[in-house]
């Protein structure tokens, strides 16, 4: 590696920003995958995305490409894309419906479990038990499918655990997708990040997304304490209509949950603040109940509403390019033209994606210059990008130092 990555780790300056390196450098984003993006749960798809036997959805991590598909006995399940006779990709769409899964090469099939079931020719000798697809770790909570490429899962349960109850109500079993986004913002993952933990910028770049969201700090920032008086009389009220709203954080920093309030008034993300979606998606029993904010490092924020729920998953591309997908999940049966308008339900989003692309992309060109020097985050309004950043660190030296092989390289 160019840098001794754990000295610069070790070097960083707290409540400042990371020095150049960790923005730019391929040695340490190669870092990034080996030592986080193949070690932790991802969050991959809604599972309302497969919607019967058969249907599949494919993904790329970094090195490692993905098959999550639908099961005849209706589990999910998620395998190496690469088939075992001379490792082909299988699955070369994005997503499908399928009856097995066939490699287009020579044509090995497996069964939507995994299984080797046919192969042309290979001799009485050949054991087709011994070649099935390699599985990933794969896991549905409450309708959100999260996948793991390490060969030793880390715990998932005490996340699940904590994360079912607020998800519960939001019934994402009978969601369906409205609408799909996926950008490539030219930015380091970690910059798509910080950006995404902070409101600092919002009044300056966000005009749509400020008619409805605050951007009081204590919404994106990390409570210290007893909650502000407006946030605590919000959670009593949700709590005491059998909503799981109060702020957790757990992981070690690495995922954390929230009802937050919306603007006074607003009831959804949208132009008037008014719903988007008549058809709501849930139990939520009020509709101004806010919105459940749930972030789960590395991959994926979540704004889960009384009418529609919004997943966004982070990929990174290279040290200097990063996937956002978003979607737009409403209930099955909210009818598009009916039930909403696709343009009212997502024009919010989409001006906000790509506004946050920008302010990325120019923060990304800044750092790229040999002048750059990290300066002092806000304490007032970064205590979530401090938060982001010290968990990454923390995680980043925590594993090197365990790992002499990724610290070596």
């Amino acid at each position: 590696m160019k840098h001794d990555l754990l000295q610069l780790l070790a070097a960083r300056k707290s409540g400042y920003a990371l020095e150049r390196p960790f923005y730019t450098d391929p040695g340490i984003f190669e870092a990034d995958l080996e030592t986080i993006w193949y070690r932790d749960w991802l969050f991959a798809i809604p599972a309302c995305e497969l919607e019967k036997p058969g249907s599949y959805v494919t993904c790329q991590i970094g090195a490692y490409r993905v098959i999550i598909v639908r099961g005849q006995d209706g589990a999910v399940r998620a395998f190496h894309n690469s088939c075992r006779h001379r490792g082909s990709v299988i699955c070369k769409g994005a997503k499908g419906n399928v009856p097995k899964l066939v490699c287009p090469y020579h044509q090995w099939t497996y069964e939507l479990d995994g299984r080797l079931i046919w192969a042309r020719d290979m001799g009485p000798d050949f054991d087709a038990s011994a070649h099935g697809l390699k599985p990933v770790h794969c896991r549905d909570l409450a309708g959100l499918i999260y996948i793991c490429l390490a060969e030793d899962a880390p715990d998932f349960d005490a996340f699940a655990n904590l994360a079912r109850p607020y998800l519960d109500v939001h019934d994402l079993a009978n969601a369906k997708i409205a609408f799909e986004s996926k950008i490539v913002e030219n930015g380091n993952w970690k910059l798509v990040w910080e950006n995404n933990r902070e409101c600092y910028h919002c009044g300056g770049n966000h005009p749509a997304l400020c008619r409805t969201f605050p951007d009081d700090p204590v919404i994106t920032g990390i409570e210290d304490g007893e909650p502000a008086p407006h946030l605590r009389a919000h959670f009593e009220r949700c709590e005491g209509a059998g909503l799981t709203s109060l702020f957790r954080m757990g992981g070690s920093g690495q995922f954390r949950l929230a009802r937050m309030p919306l603007k006074v008034g607003a009831k959804s993300y949208t132009m008037d603040g008014k719903a988007a979606v008549t058809r709501a998606l849930g139990r939520v029993p009020f509709d101004d109940a806010g919105a459940l904010l749930k972030f789960h490092y590395p991959t994926t924020w979540n704004h889960f509403l009384p009418d529609h729920s919004i997943v966004f998953r982070v990929t990174p591309l290279s040290p200097t390019e990063t996937e956002v997908c978003t979607k737009w999940l409403v209930h099955k049966d909210a009818v598009e033209g009916r039930d909403y308008d696709l343009k009212r339900l997502s024009e919010v989003w989409m001006a906000t994606n790509d506004e946050d692309r920008r302010v990325v992309e120019d923060n990304q060109q800044g750092i790229d210059s040999p002048a750059y020097e990290p300066g002092p985050y806000s304490q007032l309004h970064e205590a979530g990008v401090i938060q982001f950043v010290d968990w990454y660190c923390r995680t980043m030296s925590d594993r090197l130092n365990t790992s002499p092989r990724l610290a070596a390289e």
